[in-house]
Parts: C-alpha cells; structure tokens; sequence
C-alpha cells in the first residue's frame, strides 16, 4: 500500500500523516471527524464518526493512530480506543472488554492486507484493525453491522484541507 505514507512536515495544520478512512463525499449521514492533540501540540491520531443514525449517534467510527501514539498503549482486554469512543456517542456506558483476536488476511487489489478482528464483550460493536505502512494503525468500528471485507474497498486517503483549521 505504496500510496499510504508520512506526508511532509510542511502541512499546515492537522496530521502529519495521511488518514485513511470513507470519502465523507460518499458517506449519506453527518461526518465528524476529532483529532487527538499531544501536550507539544502534534497530532497522536484522528477519529471520524459516521452517523447514519440522524443525530442519534454514529453508526461507524474509523481510527488512524500513528505509532507512538498513547491511544494505541491499551491494558489487558481493554477495547480499542476507537470502540470506546462509539460506545461514548451511543451514551452505552457497559463495561465492554476484548474476548479474542483472529488475523485473517484480505486481498485487496494487488495487496495483502492482515486485518485484526477483534471480538468484543459487546456483540453489537464489530471492530477490526490494521497497520499501514507507516506504521498508523487503523481501526474500525461499527455498532450493529458486521464489518465485512468490501468495506476496505472504500478506505481511501482523505485530503488535508479536510484537517486545517480556519
């Protein structure tokens, strides 16, 4: 996955690195999208939350924590950080926890992608994860839809301007 690389530090604002997620242009709900601010002010990760759910809460968050990042140290059966933060804006305040892990390895295109599907205490969340190339990890997680395999399809790098402010 060659075109999934560090983009320059001449970025004006947001990640240094490239976030892969769905194209909020090809997403029918409301887009939300956080960034995950280091005390030196550089970004430790962003989360997009997909809301199809009309203001109810998202149906999908997607995870792109470069390495390093703090959200990425979890204890022991600790679920993701992206799962935590759907159970959050869901107001599903269960104690949720990670059961297993099975890497299974997916064809895409020309590459082979190993993703981690991690089954939660929480049947309703599905939650799997992958490394990029540079070493960001990706994680998405959906409440009560199974994640299946064409979903990767749609992952695609999203624009900086996307990140700035102003």
């Amino acid at each position: 996955m060659s075109f999934l690389r560090r983009r320059s530090a001449a970025t004006p604002a947001g990640p240094d690195f490239d976030v892969l997620a769905m194209d909020p242009e090809d997403w029918p709900g409301n887009l939300g999208a956080g960034l995950l601010p280091a005390p030196d002010g550089s970004c430790q990760g962003v989360f997009l939350r997909y809301d199809l759910f009309g203001g109810r809460g998202p149906a999908m968050v997607i995870g792109n924590l470069p390495e390093g990042s703090p959200a990425r140290d979890l204890a022991d059966k600790q679920p993701p950080f992206e799962v935590a933060q759907l159970l959050l804006a869901l107001g599903n305040d269960e104690e949720t926890e990670v059961v297993d892990t099975e890497d299974v390895p997916v064809m895409q295109g020309d590459n082979l992608l190993i993703v981690r599907r991690v089954k939660l205490s929480e049947s309703r969340v599905s939650c799997v994860q992958f490394d990029r190339s540079d070493n960001v990890l990706v994680t998405v997680a959906a409440w009560d839809r199974p994640i299946t395999d064409d979903l990767y399809a749609l992952l695609k790098p999203l624009p900086a301007e996307l990140f700035q402010q102003g």
